[in-house]
């Protein structure tokens, strides 16, 4: 099989089959063709790849200056490619088994405190339309806990403001998430005020536009919420993520079971959720470390 078929086809699979998400699409498919790339200049095909070859792969990888969580990240995505092309029987042996490559060290999610979230979600002035976009846009954040995407994936209809909750679709799969009051209220006044203003079709779907009128990117959300970390003041680096990670501590802080909040998440896996243990018992040493006075 041509080499751009292989690729093709694998694409495909992911979409079709795995129900990536755009994001993990996106990432599988640049470190395939980066991987691709890399070949062409070796002169292996990429169906004749054997263990050294990968080997040799992650080394080149390393030497670049890459991240061990790169590395990581590429290596699973030619465990995927590989036991793709397995399934299909395009190889006859997975190249892949017993290829290792050194764990990236997790570091514990950057968190905000409550006042710290207060102070964020109060700074978007209900003085215009952008304002009470922006002040729905970040209580809902909050509120649920999604992730970027989700958010400004979000349609009109999957809003569900009489029951206080909104729907999350990710591939193909969907939860429900419920929200606080003051994100009901704050996406209430959004949709009742402000929305059909900034609209530029009456048939626009997406829940968030832009000021020209049509769905919001995660550029411009991007720039949204550094607007807002500046203007509050707060010296940590905040990204759509440190909200979603703020949102689960908060959480369990207060004493939410994991089950629940990984639902809430959208984690395929409990591991994802568990971490979260970690951030909120590193939290405690240290107001503890700061407090006793025996400390």
């Amino acid at each position: 099989m041509v080499k751009a078929d292989v690729i093709g086809a694998y694409e495909a699979f992911l979409k079709n089959q795995k129900g990536a998400s755009a994001n993990t699409l996106a990432s599988y498919m640049r470190d395939i063709r980066q991987f691709s790339s890399y070949l062409d200049e070796t002169g292996i095909d990429i169906l004749s790849v054997t263990k050294g070859d990968l080997d040799s792969y992650s080394a080149h990888l390393k030497e670049l200056g890459k991240s061990a969580a790169t590395v990581c990240r590429t290596a699973a995505t030619l465990r995927s490619f590989y036991s793709y092309a397995a399934s299909e029987k395009l190889i006859g042996k997975d190249p892949t088994a017993g290829f290792e490559v050194e764990k990236a060290v997790k570091k514990l999610p950057s968190i905000l405190t409550g006042k710290e979230v207060e102070l964020l979600l109060k700074q978007p002035e209900l003085s215009d339309m952008k304002g009470y976009r922006d002040r729905a846009m970040l209580e809902l954040l909050y509120a649920t806990g999604m992730r970027v995407t989700e958010l400004i994936s979000l349609n009109v209809d999957d809003v569900r403001i009489s029951a206080g909750m909104i729907r999350c679709a990710a591939g193909d799969k969907e939860r429900l998430i419920p929200m606080y009051p003051a994100a009901v209220k704050a996406l209430t006044d959004y949709l009742e005020l402000v929305r059909g203003n900034m609209v530029a079709t009456s048939d626009e779907k997406a829940l968030f536009v832009n000021v020209n009128g049509s769905r919001i990117s995660r550029q411009g959300f991007w720039k949204v919420l550094k607007q807002y970390q500046e203007k509050a003041g707060i010296e940590k680096d905040i990204t759509p993520h440190t909200l979603r990670h703020s949102f689960a501590a908060h959480l369990l802080e207060n004493g939410a079971d994991l089950k629940s909040i990984q639902e809430m998440m959208g984690h395929a896996d409990i591991s994802s959720t568990q971490l979260y243990t970690k951030v909120v018992a590193g939290q405690l040493k240290d107001v503890y470390n700061k407090a006793h006075p025996r400390a």
